[in-house]
């Protein structure tokens, strides 16, 4: 299955509370921060939800 790396490329001040948690459900803290998650359904989905706040690239 493929791997997304996730890196939080803004922050969080002003945004909204589930945004937030969102962010902190993926593992991203603070900014430049990088996970990599299995490329399920539910993870892809978050990642939706606060992609103004993420920049996405899947890695193997």
């Amino acid at each position: 299955m493929a791997r997304l790396k996730i890196t939080q490329t803004r922050s969080v001040i002003g945004t909204k509370q589930n945004h937030r948690d969102t962010l902190r459900t993926l593992g991203l803290k603070r900014v430049n921060d990088v996970a990599v998650r299995e490329a399920s359904d539910v993870v892809r989905g978050q990642v939706h939800a606060v992609r103004h706040l993420v920049s996405v690239e899947e890695v193997d």
